[in-house]
């Protein structure tokens, strides 16, 4: 079988995307068309099946990715050199409901995981240090630094039982900050802390910043003074050896945690994307897609953020909210983050990256139809704030950048087990739970093994969405267990950034 050099998304689409490179005045074929491209034409990149006059809608997905700034001829490369968006500052939206069409599926499938003291489940069973305050993250490094040592030293004896890793998030905030970025800033290092892949968590203080231990601690609630050690460095001779007293304190409970079996129903999935290219809306979008239709099926739960990259394509998530209060807090959202564009004199509508750029991507519409379908066809159950926890089982939307450490850290601190991460151009990024890469074509799968897990460019190669979907939820359940780690934890790569927006003193 003659694998094709075009994909047509939609029947209706004026536009398809090359599956490979295709060289100049070479004639192309599909359904039914003879082309012959007027120039070379990149792979991932659109090809115009049709005329297109001046002004008119580029269709891709189904709907209008910005309109011809010329007349295109078919066979001509459409990009960003004729092509420019619709799109403009803030709507007023309409909510108009559609049904939700998924099935609930009762397989009794499980996953293996650290069931915590106050019910909440977690995949890992870690200790993590988190500093309160810019200024102690290197104490929290050489405490992380030296405590793995120690494991390290005592993994025969398994005297720190099933602890699985000892890990520092720094970051530069906890003082100096007003208003909403000191809000932003400890409610997203409580949701961390509060996260149950962390088995036992250090809190390291400073002592006279902003972001006082007293105050976060009662951002933790009811902290369950097992999982939780505080350390304030002013108070104590040596926070190195106070620290990693406490540290052992947290491994003597934490190391007693064992897995057992846990309904796939508990499990929560981030979905990002990041490094998109002309591939991303065809392959690993979709079959994320459709993987958290299959969770949400089963009772589990996902959430999509990276409000910019919803612009565009904001009414298919708003219109599958399942309550007026959910669509009108999308609607604030979506306009709330124009208008963070528009304070600051950017250009609302000018998001895709040079990188995504070179990968075939025009215009920010594109990048959103492509970005959005990782949501799958599941109702939106919940639309929460920037550090905002899970508490509804579905999809939920989370308010955040597309900055992808900034969004990864928001879909860890909502209390995402893990994170689903698309990419078509490649990246060693790794969050403070398991991210799972998955390339969006299998030249990259095969040229970065060490970045990426999972191949979705099988897709162009013969393999059906459904086979891939199972064994990309069978992956899932694999890393979820324990029984496979992520490339981003093979090669140590963790680490935070929090969302900053304000005076900083």
């Amino acid at each position: 079988m003659k694998t094709p050099l075009l994909s047509r998304i939609q029947d209706c689409d004026n536009v398809a995307v090359a599956l490979a490179q295709l060289p100049a005045g070479v004639p192309v074929e599909i359904a039914g068309l003879r082309l012959i491209p007027s120039r070379e034409i990149p792979r991932g990149h659109k090809l115009a099946l049709h005329a297109i006059a001046s002004g008119e809608n580029v269709l891709k997905y189904g709907y209008p990715i910005g309109h011809a700034t010329e007349p295109i001829a078919p066979g001509d490369w459409v990009h960003v050199h004729n092509v420019k968006t619709n799109l403009s500052g803030s709507l007023e939206y309409s909510w108009q409901p559609v049904p939700n069409g998924l099935t609930p599926v009762q397989d009794g499938m499980t996953f293996e995981g650290f069931r915590r003291s106050n019910g909440a489940v977690g995949i890992r069973n870690e200790l993590w240090i988190l500093p309160t305050v810019g200024c102690v993250n290197h104490v929290t490094e050489a405490l992380a630094r030296r405590f793995q040592q120690a494991i390290a030293a005592e993994k025969a004896s398994r005297r720190f039982g099933s602890i699985e890793g000892v890990y520092a998030f720094t970051h530069p905030y906890g003082c100096s900050q007003l208003g909403d970025d000191h809000e932003k800033t400890r409610n997203i290092l409580a949701g961390l802390a509060e996260h149950p892949n962390a088995g036992g968590v250090l809190l390291v203080g400073l002592g006279c910043e902003n972001n006082t231990m007293a105050s976060f601690r009662k951002a933790l609630g009811n902290a369950d003074s097992a999982r939780f050690r505080f350390l304030i460095s002013q108070d104590v001779e040596d926070e190195m050896e106070v620290g990693l007293r406490l540290l052992g304190e947290l491994a003597e409970t934490a190391g007693k945690a064992v897995r057992t079996p846990v309904s796939v129903s508990e499990l929560r999935v981030g979905l990002k994307c990041g490094g998109s290219d002309g591939f991303s809306g065809i392959t690993a979008n979709p079959l994320v897609g459709v993987f958290s239709d299959r969770l949400i099926m089963r009772g589990g739960t996902t959430v999509l953020t990276e409000v910019p990259e919803m612009f565009g394509a904001e009414t298919l998530l708003m219109n599958r909210c399942v309550t007026q209060e959910n669509f009108e807090a999308c609607v604030a959202m979506v306009n709330g983050f124009k208008e963070y564009f528009a304070r600051y004199g950017q250009v609302v509508y000018e998001n895709p990256s040079p990188g995504n750029k070179d990968g075939g991507i025009s215009t920010l519409e594109e990048k959103s139809l492509g970005c959005t379908q990782k949501g799958g066809s599941g109702p939106v159950v919940d639309v929460l704030p920037y550090g905002g926890r899970l508490a509804r089982p579905g999809l939920n939307l989370l308010d955040g950048p597309g900055n992808d450490i900034v969004a990864v850290t928001g879909l860890a601190a909502s209390g995402a087990h893990l994170v689903l991460f698309t990419t078509g151009r490649g990246t060693p990024l790794g969050g403070p739970v398991p991210t799972v890469k998955i390339a969006t074509n299998s030249e990259l799968a095969s040229r970065k093994k060490n970045w990426i897990d999972f191949d979705a460019g099988a897709l162009l190669h013969g393999r059906t969405m459904d086979d891939l979907a199972a064994d990309l939820l069978k992956l899932v359940i694999e890393i979820a267990s324990g029984g496979k780690q992520t490339q981003s934890e093979i090669n140590d790569f963790r680490e935070i950034a929090i969302f900053k927006d304000g005076v900083t003193l």
